[in-house]
């Protein structure tokens, strides 16, 4: 247990995995949930994705959802994409934090149907998209394996794939100077489970003992907290989540995806361990009632349900001493 963290960084993806899984909503929403989350101490939002449109119609007002924010210092705003004009669309606007990212995929299947390209080109794609980080002056800190636990389609996926795509990355670091240091583990159709974290995060330190490990993970069965914890255990202390558990993959067969680690129960979690995370966990929970509304039905998250045990520690306080 010496290895669990005493603060960990949260990043709130619920803006972006959320809404693209969701009903068309309106912009002015959009934007209202998002200067919410910057009021619960949260410090990194993303708030969504530069993609084709037609692919990800949700994702069509981008432009105008980041112009519409109203940016809290001290929080970084951060956009996806996945190729050179989502960057430099990302770039103009003049508002995010934009930071390289070398993405790929441990499931050629998933990469054909998501982006269109062989594990085989989108590796040749990075040497094209490094160059354009560093013409543009962006910093490259980070590399990124999606479906880094298993895939829908392809069913388990062996840790040696996932720890070769690292090795990958990490060479195209060292031929162009760059300095990759975070490696951030996508579990986007949720096959991840606390064995198969615990393996995957100890092949890479194996392999790459200074390696800074990020985890994004799903909780379509019901793992994702459980997750959590055993990435706690390897000593993890970097993790997206979203609000109320929204979330999901569109690629994804049959939404096998569908729901995010959800940011209430986990900060909840991590605040009843006594490890620290910097949110106001009842703002956060009042959020979460917003997206519920926001988007029109309830959402998976638990402890909005119950609340948090400090609410309910200081109502029983209040009447023993009334």
């Amino acid at each position: 247990m010496s290895d669990i963290p005493k603060a960990i960084h949260i990043k709130e993806e619920g803006p972006r995995e959320g809404f693209q899984s969701e009903a068309p909503i309106e912009l002015a929403r959009k934007i209202e949930l998002i200067d919410a989350l910057s009021e619960t101490g949260l410090k990194k939002i993303q708030v969504g994705s530069f993609v084709n449109p037609k692919k990800v119609p949700s994702m069509a007002d981008i432009k105008e959802l980041v112009a519409g924010i109203t940016a809290k210092p001290g929080v970084s705003y951060t956009g996806l994409w996945f190729n050179e004009r989502g960057f430099l669309d990302a770039l103009d606007t003049g508002k995010l934090d934009v930071q390289g990212t070398l993405q790929t995929t441990a499931s050629e299947t998933f990469l054909k149907r998501n982006q269109n390209r062989t594990l085989k080109e989108q590796l040749g794609s990075l040497q094209g998209l490094t160059a354009m980080y560093q013409s543009k002056n962006v910093a490259v800190t980070r590399g990124s394996v999606m479906c880094a636990f298993g895939c829908s389609f392809e069913g388990d996926i062996p840790e040696s794939r996932v720890v070769g795509l690292v090795d990958e990355i990490f060479k195209i670091s060292e031929e162009h100077n760059l300095d990759v240091k975070d490696i951030a583990l996508a579990d986007t159709m949720a096959w991840a489970t606390p064995d198969k974290i615990k393996r995957t995060v100890g092949a890479i330190r194996d392999k790459h003992p200074n390696a800074h490990i990020n985890l994004h993970l799903h909780n379509t069965r019901g793992m994702g907290i459980a997750n959590v914890y055993a990435g706690l255990e390897m000593g993890v202390d970097s993790f997206d989540s979203s609000i109320g558990g929204l979330g999901g993959c569109p690629f994804a067969p049959n939404k096998a995806a569908a729901g995010n680690v959800c940011t209430e129960d986990l900060v909840f979690m991590c605040e009843e361990m006594g490890i620290e995370t910097g949110i106001d966990l009842e703002k956060l929970i009042a959020v979460s009632e917003l997206a519920e509304e926001i988007v029109g039905h309830s959402l998976p998250g638990q402890v909005k349900m119950g609340k948090s045990l400090n609410s309910i520690r200081q109502k029983i306080q209040s009447k023993v001493t009334q």
